[in-house]
């Protein structure tokens, strides 16, 4: 073009291997489209071309995760900065134009235009080192943890076909000795071959917690059932190699709390937020994640909203006062509050307190969670706003 344009709008539909770019003008007129590889040159090279046509670009994103990590860096290192578009919204402003296609294309046009309309969409800020290795190390321990309960799943699932009555003894997922003991003893023949004492000298060479209670358990299942079940070698085989591979995976996750331990104690308010009751190291590092850059919530109660521990009101006419629980809030943060506060009562204090109060004036258990954790969202902004760890007696006002 022989002269620039005065301001764009560069939508973004993004995906693994390669995104749509689509840049619109003040009159929603397409003047670039184009389908760039998930490439650093390829993308390098795009941004040239639009950076050619105007000085004054706003960028806007359907996708603010893997996807889009190099895009976003790349956007940050030339000094610009994209707001997120969620989903949800792309496909309901889909249908406010012609047409019913589905293609990369349009997407990227109605995010533009999206963004172009709406001045309210939460900008994306390229996260700090720490902050990036706390995103990692939650995201992977969550992993972790979804697969160890596929495996316990799946452990029942194998003991119940053999040995139902050793699969109702012992709860798996908090009883490291029963996994042991199954690494090496399936089935009803087994346990009763071996006896009492032999069981128990075994587990106490494998350091398990109070060998005998669990041995005596196992015997005593194992008098329970004498019928050899069809397929009950292979599923004890299998039975063994699934308890290993879950004791493997809690040595694992052990070492990964390690790691976000030790990582999250490197933030300059992690001492605030862990003196808060309930709030532990890991909870911690799940709120720097979920929050991300506190300065972008002007007040307690706009974190609250972010968290959906906020109602929102459903009014229509005469018809007021109509409170129900959001749709739109990070379910991650929301997470991280609730759980906080649910531990936090479980000791005497101030939030057991609260927590009591709410039961009395007739709140169900979860109502009056979920209160408790409002009002803990007032006491962690306040903490961290005026820098100091959580006490049980407020300090003593100053005069100015």
């Amino acid at each position: 073009m022989a002269e620039q344009l005065a301001h764009l709008w560069v939508g973004i539909d993004a995906g693994k291997t390669h995104h749509w770019l689509a840049a619109v003008d003040e009159v929603v007129a397409t003047v670039w489209s184009k389908k760039v590889p998930n490439d650093e040159s390829a993308i390098l090279t795009a941004l040239g071309e639009i950076f050619a046509l105007s000085d004054h670009v706003d960028w806007a994103v359907d996708i603010a995760g893997t996807a889009s990590a190099l895009l976003l860096a790349l956007l940050g290192a030339q000094g610009q900065q994209a707001v997120y578009v969620p989903g949800r919204t792309v496909n309901r402003m889909s249908g406010s134009y012609r047409g019913e296609a589905k293609t990369d294309a349009r997407d990227a046009y109605v995010i533009a235009d999206t963004a172009r309309l709406r001045r309210d969409f939460t900008s994306i800020n390229a996260p700090a080192q720490l902050a990036a290795d706390l995103a990692l190390l939650t995201a992977h321990r969550t992993d972790l943890i979804a697969d160890r309960v596929r495996m316990l799943n799946r452990l029942r699932d194998m003991l119940t076909g053999i040995f139902p009555a050793l699969e109702r003894a012992f709860d798996y997922a908090d009883h490291k000795g029963a996994l042991i003991l199954l690494t090496r003893h399936q089935t009803p023949a087994a346990i009763r071959r071996h006896g009492q004492a032999r069981l128990t000298a075994w587990l106490k060479g494998r350091k398990v917690r109070n060998p005998d209670a669990v041995a005596a358990t196992a015997l005593q299942a194992a008098g329970t059932q004498h019928a050899t079940l069809p397929g009950q070698e292979v599923a004890a085989g299998i039975v063994a190699d699934i308890a290993s591979q879950i004791l493997a995976l809690d040595d694992r996750l052990k070492h990964v709390d390690e790691q976000v331990r030790r990582t999250f104690r490197t933030h300059p308010q992690a001492h605030i937020i862990e003196s808060l009751p309930g709030m532990g190291p890991i909870l911690g590092a799940e709120f720097i994640v979920a929050a991300g850059d506190l300065s972008a919530y002007a007040d307690a109660g706009h974190l609250a909203s972010a968290a959906g521990l906020v109602p929102v009101p459903r009014d229509s006419g005469r018809r007021t006062g109509n409170l129900h629980r959001p749709k739109r809030y990070s379910r991650r943060l929301r997470r991280v509050f609730y759980l906080s506060a649910q531990t936090s009562i479980i000791r005497e204090g101030p939030n057991r307190d609260y927590y009591l109060k709410k039961r009395s004036e007739g709140c169900k258990h979860i109502q009056a969670v979920i209160a408790l954790a409002r009002r803990r969202v007032d006491v962690l902004w306040a903490l961290l706003r005026d820098g100091r760890p959580f006490t049980l007696h407020p300090p003593i006002a100053q005069a100015a």
